[in-house]
């Protein structure tokens, strides 16, 4: 899988050629008039004029240009290409994972990184991932819509509230009038994963300045393997060479997915009162993805045996599948999310914005290829597991007045706001079959649709939560060369009752192009309804006593859990510590280096699981706990462990004239070390946990980029590195197995020829030296090749082919 083909070998010859150091969020494919550190951010800051080297926190941005150059049409892999301390997951066979991927921002949890479009909150996927982090999915918005992209590297929960404790993105959509149209098909060298995407964008100018912007994108990719076949499905075959086995068995890799996505962007001057805007996105799609194979050498229980045959006489699974079967787990979804309102931002002194929003996310997920096996002939081979839909609503009232002050040389910046938010989580039930105990289940075999059951009528149910928050945001200019911000904002939960937060921050300009600044905040995560709420249990029938039995996690809430400890959960809580200096010097070289430290308590986790006893079940029933005569063993989330994360960003771009032609470069490095400095991971003799959460991402991670431009076409370079991690698995006899993966570079190259412009081509290759990672030394009997929780591609090089029309 190491081999480059004939093509990738020239064109690796001319990127390197042409290789330079450099890159950052702040370099343009292009020359522009305009350098980004002078363009205004709208991110962390409710300034009108604050711009990258003026901002008093750390901030990227990236062009539309910059986000299309990935050649990833997922918002959130385009970022983490272009940001080393953004990182996303793809998670091959993992419940769900391989669907709505976790991205992360300074090695922290998913759900500690708030996504904004347009400024305004984007609600979160209805997916819990296994430690419960639940996420907005940034893949949800269309790239053909996007203007550009703000990424605040610094807590923001003073601000805007949960969430915002590594940072926030904040995705602008495009405004501007024109038509804009393209068209882009990959593959992977290894031959598979072809992918296209299609899409445009229409944007009018409507009267006294108003517009009306509407873009869609259309995208299908196949699914990639990067398996070999199992030892037991070989010894299989060669036990029974008159049966049919695919080869390999199972895929690890890519899902097979189709997405449509849109978006909208109005506004209107009323009069001279005020302006109405209102904007949203919509997606639906499916994704397919394999998991284990069912081996029916060594699952008597689910294929049949002697004793299956009392109660289905004569039925053999193996009529269904000889060859043994893998299940494969799907997805359909739809994505909603709309926000209307009326501002006035022309106002000397006082702006204000009131606004309504709304989202949705409803996950179905199903089951093809699979069995309840204690239905016997009378299961369903497909399944309807269920939905689970995640729905929020805001209000938000907004507002910023100058003060002047004939003591301070520019006028202070007061803003302040209120914001109502009702959060509902809700679980549909998926088919009977499902979730059903049948009568196989007596003599053993395996109840519930086998490889995910569906949820089930006892765990569905609709929960919610509804908080209140008010803020005040204060700038102060002491002199002209030196700012203080102040910010409080005060929360109440229906759940958990009070929190305040705020930020402090400061920037000093030593000279017109060197400032220094610093800041300190507060923070925290709001648990969920989801959270709080939601269980995932599967059922069966004990053997001995014909009971059936529950196993699972539990919401902390219910009494079962409480009883073994389990108490409603409390915000996750956060401290965060940066300084740093941004320079932009005339002579074109600009840049930042930022220290932070950010120290979390109360962090959610599992629980360990609690194996009943008899003797505490008939207590629990004495008790009068509801349920509690089928519960024999479960887990929940809980307020766990705390954290302590330190870290260095360095950014620095550098343009100038090259020859007949022109130079971008522009580099990105990043560094974080997490520790576990208290709760039950610190004080834990299993120290799997503890080293994961500690090494678990890679610790170094950088990007360099050049970009050269010449006339009609461009050539650009790149390198990601991801330095070393550790990864484990578990065994049958509950030990960890752990292995230490060394750091990768992988290049990526482009070159672009515009005909004029209006049109443009690419031809480009991410991993163009088809670098593969170390292979995974554990987990190879169920035909894996490489870690699945791999922070980078594992499919080796892709190359892609891009055509764009703009009017």
């Amino acid at each position: 899988m190491s081999s480059v083909a004939p093509w990738g070998r020239v064109l690796a010859v001319g990127a390197v050629s042409f290789f330079a150091i450099g890159r950052s969020a702040m370099a343009e494919d292009a020359p522009s008039n305009t350098s980004p550190a002078e363009e205004v951010i709208v991110t962390g800051t409710r300034e009108t004029t604050q711009t990258q080297f003026t901002a008093l926190s750390p901030i990227d941005v990236f062009s539309a240009e910059k986000i299309t150059s990935t050649g990833s049409n997922h918002l959130d892999e385009a970022i983490a290409t272009l940001v080393p301390s953004f990182q996303v997951k793809r998670l091959p066979a993992s419940d769900g994972g391989q669907f709505v991927k976790p991205a992360t921002l300074n090695g922290l949890s998913p759900d500690m990184t708030l996504l904004l479009l347009n400024g305004k909150r984007v609600h979160r996927s209805a997916y819990l991932q296994g430690n419960g982090a639940q996420a907005a999915d940034m893949g949800q918005i269309p790239t053909a819509a996007i203007g550009h992209v703000e990424v605040l590297r610094d807590g923001a929960s003073a601000q805007y509230g949960s969430d915002a404790i590594a940072g926030v993105v904040n995705v602008m959509l495009d405004n501007k009038p024109g038509f804009n149209f393209f068209s882009q098909g990959s593959q992977f060298y290894a031959g598979d994963g072809a992918a296209g995407q299609a899409g445009g964008r229409a944007g009018f100018a409507l009267d006294n300045g108003g517009h009306l912007t509407v873009s869609t994108e259309l995208s299908k990719s196949e699914p990639t393997s990067r398996s070999h076949q199992r030892a037991d499905a070989i010894a299989f075959q060669n036990a029974n060479p008159s049966v049919a086995v695919a080869n390999p068995v199972q895929r690890w890799g890519n899902p097979d997915d189709k997405e449509i996505k849109s978006a909208i962007d109005f506004a209107q001057p009323v009069n001279d009162f005020a302006e109405a805007y209102a904007f949203g996105t919509f997606g639906s799609g499916k994704g397919i993805s394999d998991i284990n194979w069912r081996n029916p050498a060594t699952n008597p229980t689910i294929f049949g045996n002697s004793a299956s045959q009392k109660i289905f006489p004569g039925y053999s699974l193996t009529s269904r599948y000889p060859g043994g079967f893998t299940p494969r787990e799907a997805i359909n979804y739809t994505d909603g999310q709309g926000t209307i309102g009326l501002r006035d931002n022309t106002g000397d002194d006082l702006t204000w914005d009131v606004s309504t929003s709304w989202g949705t996310n409803d996950s179905q997920f199903l089951l093809y290829n699979s069995i309840n096996a204690s239905l016997g002939p009378m299961s369903p081979t497909d399944f309807n597991l269920g939905h689970q839909v995640q729905t929020e609503f805001n209000l938000n009232a907004d507002s910023v007045y100058l003060l002047h002050l004939k003591e301070l040389p520019d006028p202070v910046n007061v803003a302040f706001g209120t914001e109502r938010r009702k959060e509902t989580y809700q679980i549909v039930a998926g088919d009977a079959a499902s979730y059903a105990v049948g009568p196989g289940a007596v003599v053993g075999m395996p109840a519930e649709a086998n490889g995910f059951p569906g949820f089930s009528s006892q765990q569905a149910g609709t929960w919610g939560q509804v908080s209140y928050a008010g803020y005040l945001d204060v700038t102060v200019p002491l002199t002209k060369a030196w700012n203080v911000e102040m910010a409080g904002r005060d929360e109440n939960y229906e759940e958990f009752g009070n929190t305040f937060n705020y930020k402090l921050a400061s920037r000093y300009e030593l000279t017109r192009e060197f400032a220094l600044r610093g800041s300190y905040s507060t923070g925290f995560k709001a648990p969920t309804p989801g959270e709080l709420n939601s269980t995932s249990t599967s059922q069966g029938l004990d053997t001995k006593t014909l009971q059936l039995y529950t196993a699972g996690r539990l919401s902390p809430l219910n009494p079962v859990a409480q009883y073994f400890g389990a108490k409603p959960l409390k915000p996750e809580e956060s401290s965060t510590y940066t300084t740093g200096a941004a320079w932009h010097l005339d002579s074109g070289l600009s840049g930042s280096v930022d220290v932070y430290q950010t120290d979390i308590s109360k962090r959610f986790s599992l629980s360990s699981t609690h194996v009943i006893t008899a003797a505490e079940q008939a207590q629990l029933i004495a008790l009068g706990v509801p349920g509690a005569s089928s519960i024999n063993q479960i887990n929940y989330y809980t307020n766990d462990f705390d954290t302590q994360t330190r870290g260095v960003d360095l950014v620095g771009s550098y343009g100038f004239d090259a020859g007949p032609g022109r130079t971008d470069l522009t580099a990105a490095y990043s560094y974080t070390f997490t520790t576990v400095t208290g709760g039950s991971l610190a004080a834990s003799s299993d120290k799997t946990q503890k080293i994961l959460f500690e090494q678990g991402t890679p610790r170094h991670n950088a990007s360099v980029s050049s970009t050269y431009t010449l006339g009609p076409v461009s050539l650009m370079t790149r390198m990601r590195y991801y330095g070393a991690w550790t990864d484990s698995t578990g065994s049958a006899s509950g030990t960890s197995t752990f292995q230490r993966f060394g750091g990768v570079p992988f290049f990526d190259a482009a070159v672009t020829y515009n005909f004029d412009e209006h049109a443009l081509v690419r031809l480009g290759a991410e991993n163009f030296l088809d670098t593969y990672p170390e292979k995974a030394a554990y987990q190879t009997s169920r035909g894996l090749v490489y870690s699945r929780n791999t922070p980078y591609d594992t499919n080796g090089g892709l190359y892609y082919l891009r055509l764009e029309v703009k009017y």
